[in-house]
């Protein structure tokens, strides 16, 4: 199907702002839209393209969040977001599934300022690496008043600690780093940006083709950048610290294509990107020919003055793409040849 026109009532310049979605109006307007279009339901186009929206939550998203994505630009998940909702306006009669993943977060967990203490009690600041040898000479130590929550002795999670931490060294995984609190469940950091969740809204409607949305990181052992595992599967007694998640390899299988999008290019895109490359390499490593990375849909972390991984999630890009997968931006055109 050819390219459709963006609905009137997107408004590109709210797309950094928080708003109650009125459904029953743009269910009525789908509904129209489907009919004015000549839409057809998602369960029998003949392409099936997949979108999968990685964390396009507010708190990533929507300036003076905790972590917004700003990039050089300083509007970098905005401006995304314009391109990512205008993608699926334009699309919404090719696009035939939406998948969008959430960060999930509780306050005790291993990436958050509690989980550590120094020697005078004092909790490490945001974005502070916390590295092995660090853990092994007592700079920072796990909080011991947090072992009773989980019915381990102090000097055992001390032991995880720095277990953890290795596995992250010897996997060349980025160190541990302590994040400000962040997509809190049961807060408003935690749900999507509404322009977002909108136009997916609009689309099920349109196209009668139910969404999914994916939870990932509410462990408390260990990080879960990618939706498709954590960074650290298990802890030094062999004790299981989160799974891995089958959905996606297999969703790949099934689909004629795989459009990936969303925050940050940096962190969670590049390790679902990069873990569903070790999947397909230990499946079939033609299936990275159905992946398409939208780069003008995903920024990586920048804040001025500390910390800036651009470098990385264009090396990382530089390195999807030569395994194959495809790198696009929004406005290209995704309809198949006759």
């Amino acid at each position: 199907m050819n390219t459709l026109p963006i609905p009137s009532f997107f408004d590109s310049s709210r797309v950094g702002e928080i708003w109650k979605v009125d459904y029953a109006a743009r269910a009525d307007q789908a509904r129209d839209w489907a009919h004015q279009q000549n839409l057809a339901a998602a369960s029998v186009s003949k392409d099936r393209i997949y979108l999968l929206l990685v964390d396009v939550q507010n708190t990533f998203c929507i300036p003076n969040f905790e972590l917004f994505v700003g990039a050089c630009s300083g509007y970098g998940a905005v401006d995304d977001n314009i391109r990512v909702c205008e993608f699926i306006y334009r699309n919404l009669g090719n696009i035939s599934h939406i998948t969008a993943t959430m960060d999930t977060h509780l306050s005790q967990q291993i990436f958050h300022p509690i989980f550590f203490v120094d020697k005078n009690g004092n909790h490490p600041a945001p974005y502070t690496d916390i590295h092995v040898e660090e853990l092994r000479e007592s700079k920072w130590i796990f909080n011991p008043a947090l072992a009773p929550n989980y019915q381990i002795a102090p000097e055992y999670g001390q032991h995880m600690m720095i277990h953890y931490a290795e596995e992250l060294e010897r996997k060349g995984k980025y160190a541990l780093t302590i994040w400000p609190y962040h997509a809190m469940l049961g807060g408003i950091g935690h749900a999507l940006v509404p322009s977002i969740e909108e136009a997916i809204f609009f689309h099920s409607i349109a196209r009668l083709a139910q969404p999914d949305f994916e939870i990932k990181g509410d462990k408390p052992f260990t990080e879960n950048y990618s939706i498709l595992g954590p960074e650290v599967l298990t802890g030094p007694m062999g004790e299981t610290l989160g799974v891995r998640n089958p959905k996606f390899i297999q969703q790949l299988q099934n689909v004629d294509r795989f459009y990936i999008a969303g925050q940050a290019k940096s962190h969670c895109v590049a390790w679902t990107v990069s873990d569903l490359l070790d999947d397909i390499q230990a499946t079939d490593t033609d299936l990275a020919k159905k992946v398409y990375l939208l780069e003008d849909c995903s920024s990586p972390v920048v804040v001025p003055g500390v910390v800036d991984h651009t470098d990385a999630a264009n090396e990382a890009y530089v390195r999807f793409a030569n395994s194959g997968m495809k790198i696009v931006r929004s406005m290209d055109d995704i309809n198949f040849p006759d």
